[in-house]
């Protein structure tokens, strides 16, 4: 089966971010969304450290150390973009001025309640605080991950195993395999990858779900 690279979910990303928007880029996967934004959308990329109008990555032996973002990238920052503290970084996002928020996760249910940190991997328990505070108060919060796990348990699950991050806060999930929106009525499959059976996709899907009537093959750029 021939998923999606973490570049191509990514890029899938990009093309639904609606024109005007201000949108935050949690760390891993989500900060490649940025590189990916069509040529027509107007978009301001803000960075919880400080950065309000993240552009592309800095293409190699040109970045400025002093100019990254939350995953400590090197970045380009766009015309009218500018530099702000910490504290106002945060008044900014816990003020409900994001319009959506890109994150990373472990696992999503569909109530859309979300984890993203997990205190038994090192390097990941301490990124739970900036993730709270995006998921709990962006105007939508929307999720890029694989569809399963490393081991081949789903990330979608009708409960979570992990600790909750925020409640009832996710609204679309994007994976390898498909983009699920996140309804009062539950999961929605809008697009799925053409080559894999009804029967091998609900396998992966650790949560009931349901196929949109207009549900498309999922068509990505070679990225």
């Amino acid at each position: 089966m021939l998923k999606l690279s973490r570049e191509q979910i990514a890029w899938r990303a990009a093309q639904d971010i609606p024109d005007g928007a201000v949108v935050n880029l949690g760390i891993g996967m989500p900060v490649a969304v940025s590189n990916h934004l069509p040529a027509d959308r107007d978009v301001f990329f803000q960075s919880e450290n400080g950065v309000v109008g993240v552009g592309p990555a800095a293409a190699e032996g040109h970045g400025d150390p002093d100019l990254v973002d939350a995953g400590s990238r090197q970045i380009t920052l766009r015309a009218g973009g500018t530099i702000i503290d910490s504290a106002a970084s945060f008044a900014m996002i816990r003020g409900g001025h994001i319009d959506i928020t890109v994150l990373g996760a472990f696992e999503v249910n569909p109530q859309g309640d979300l984890a993203n940190w997990d205190a038994r991997i090192a390097d990941k328990g301490a990124l739970v605080g900036g993730a709270m505070d995006l998921a709990s108060c962006a105007k939508a919060t929307w999720v890029l991950m694989a569809h399963t796990t490393r081991g081949g348990e789903p990330r979608l699950r009708g409960q979570l195993s992990l600790p909750l991050t925020a409640a009832a806060c996710v609204t679309r999930v994007y994976t390898d395999l498909a983009v699920i929106d996140v309804t009062p009525q539950g999961l929605v499959v809008t697009d799925r990858i053409g080559a894999i059976s009804d029967d091998e996709f609900a396998a992966l899907t650790g949560a009931p779900f349901q196929m949109a009537p207009a549900w498309r093959v999922l068509d990505v750029a070679n990225v």
